[in-house]
């Protein structure tokens, strides 16, 4: 047993960037204390009693697979003495043609136990570390990207929940509606040390750099989802509380971790925290940091890039915040707003100097491509929200729909997804034209694959294609699961566009079919990368005597001329 005085880890190690030579993890401790990782030394910070460090490592050889460790206060702790997982490895960028991501969205915390698998089914995350411990370091992913709802604020789970009422003993009968949620930054951090420390995550988390984007349940359902709903919650008793520790929790255990070196060199809150100040002073600013996100969204970008891939091949990943940076005016509505769009619209054209794009990642939290039958039905109803139907009645019941619903996907935000089709075109007519451009999602809890065209481009390159995967661990009731299925019928899909029409909703520059799924089991998908060469593996979670794995549903090819549409009907035989 660690004497008193030694600090242990509580969350981490997790390995966040790399890149050729460069690397960062972050950790957060039980204390005060020094952490040291390959020779690298970093100091802990402290926010609201917690104490976090994220150690910046340099000088890395390319190519290179680096065994490391975590001393605190040179007290070694990391890798712990009884794992069954192998050593973390940091793997810098090979300069080859290569390169394999993973993706996925929505994983509840829950017990792995016979009740937990039940109810939840098994972890995809748990099911990719394990696949991870017995196969070659050659086919495990060189990046994940979590695409949103890593935790749910608004649904923790029933190991939490007595934790939570406790806390809220004594709070004012304006809370009973979140009185058995999420309340503040302390609580938030009970959520991630849950979410985080399981043996396979812990360590898949420790060996694989990680990318994440927040969603609507990090802070809590439909947020964001229109300036009604934005209204009523702003006046909301237990919404300073809320906010502040959900976004003060973002940006220490997600966001930081999502940015280079060189970013976080430039970072005045990065700067702030490492500032010689007292812990009450340090955590009064980043609370007055967070209050500020929210209020004023352009004070704080949470959309970033990553540029993988080597000198021989141009990987460009933009992970696009379509959550915080709304522009809600219900005459003007986007899931983005001007400041956020102008920074899309550069980072997709511009690629490093010396570099061409050979491969477009857009990662967005929310589909870009639905089903046509949600599409039209979204339509439909932001029309009807801004008054297409009347100004009163009509307006009010667009409103209650789009809650109720969930209509808030990118065609819900129709001058939002008219914007990024002309940026595609853009891209499509590059002198150097990537071969593919890729949207990766989650949010809507089932998965699929759907192939885009534009109108007088060329379909095969670059190969347009909506990857979605979801969820990691929290799947859909079967109720929702058949609506799902109905909203891609011929006939649903027709009366919805009717339906659209009605709304005077013009159609879309831009022609897609779901070629593969829906599927809704928890599942993880992986791009994999070989040159110009693009493919997607399809994996889903399950059970195999008693462990948590993966099993293949399909490999989709990506790039290339798309393959002839699949009729809807077929004969029958006399």
């Amino acid at each position: 047993m660690r004497g008193m005085t030694t600090a242990s880890l509580v969350v981490g190690p997790l390995l966040r960037y790399v890149d050729t030579t460069r690397a960062t993890v972050w950790v957060e401790t039980d204390r005060p204390c020094t952490v040291r990782i390959l020779g690298q030394d970093a100091p802990t910070w402290t926010v609201h009693g917690h104490h976090y460090a994220l150690v910046v490592i340099e000088g890395l050889q390319p190519g290179s697979v680096i065994p490391y460790t975590v001393a605190l206060d040179d007290t070694q702790v990391w890798p712990e003495p009884a794992t069954t997982f192998p050593p973390s490895v940091m793997r810098t960028f090979r300069d080859d043609d290569e390169f394999r991501l993973a993706f996925g969205s929505c994983r509840r915390s829950a017990p792995f136990d016979e009740a937990g698998l039940k109810q939840f089914g098994a972890d995809a995350l748990v099911g990719l570390a394990n696949k991870m411990r017995d196969a070659p370091i050659e086919e495990w992913p060189d990046a994940i990207f979590l695409g949103g709802d890593q935790v749910y604020a608004d649904t923790p789970s029933e190991a939490l929940l007595e934790r939570i009422r406790t806390a809220h003993e004594g709070k004012p009968e304006d809370w009973d509606e979140v009185r058995d949620e999420i309340g503040n930054f302390e609580e938030y951090t009970w959520l991630y040390s849950e979410s985080w420390t399981p043996e396979p995550i812990r360590w898949l988390l420790s060996t694989v750099p990680t990318c994440m984007l927040l969603d609507d349940h990090d802070l809590r359902d439909d947020w964001n989802t229109s300036q009604t709903w934005r209204d009523w919650v702003t006046k909301q008793a237990w919404w300073p509380d809320r906010v502040r520790g959900a976004f003060a929790s973002y940006w220490i255990y997600q966001h930081l971790g999502n940015l280079s070196p060189s970013e976080l060199e430039l970072d005045t809150t990065w700067a702030m925290v490492r500032m010689d100040i007292s812990d009450a002073e340090r955590s009064e600013r980043l609370d007055a940091f967070a209050w500020r996100s929210d209020a004023e969204p352009d004070s704080a970008r949470w959309s970033y890039y990553r540029d993988f891939g080597s000198e021989k091949l141009g990987i460009r990943m933009l992970a696009i915040d379509s959550r915080c940076s709304r522009r809600l005016d219900p005459d003007d509505r986007g899931i983005v707003d001007h400041v956020e769009r102008e920074w899309l619209q550069e980072k997709a054209t511009h690629p490093a100097e010396g570099q061409n794009f050979d491969h477009l990642i857009v990662a967005s939290p929310l589909p870009f491509l639905v089903a046509k039958g949600i599409h039209h039905m979204e339509g439909w109803n932001e029309a009807v929200a801004g008054g297409a139907w009347g100004p009163n009645r009509g307006k009010r019941f667009g409103e209650w729909v789009r809650q109720e619903v969930d209509l808030e996907h990118w065609p819900a935000f129709r001058k939002s997804f008219g914007i990024v089709v002309d940026l595609l075109r853009t891209i499509a007519k590059f002198e150097h034209t990537p071969a593919s451009v890729l949207v990766l999602s989650g949010d809507v809890h089932c998965s699929y694959t759907a192939r885009a065209t534009l109108p007088g481009i060329d379909p095969a390159v670059p190969a347009l294609h909506q990857l979605t995967m979801s969820p990691f661990r929290n799947p859909l009731e079967p109720q929702i699961r058949f609506a799902n299925r109905a909203l891609k019928a011929r006939g649903v899909r027709g009366f919805m566009h009717l339906l659209a029409r009605s709304a005077r909703v013009e159609d879309v520059d831009i022609d897609w079919d779901i070629d593969n799924g829906p599927w809704f089991e928890n599942g993880v998908m992986t791009v994999v990368i070989r040159g110009r060469d693009a493919q997607v593996e399809v994996d889903h979670a399950c059970v195999d005597n008693g462990v948590q794995g993966l099993r293949r549903t399909a490999t989709i090819q990506l790039t290339g001329p798309p393959p002839p549409r699949r009729k809807l009907f077929r004969r029958r035989r006399t």
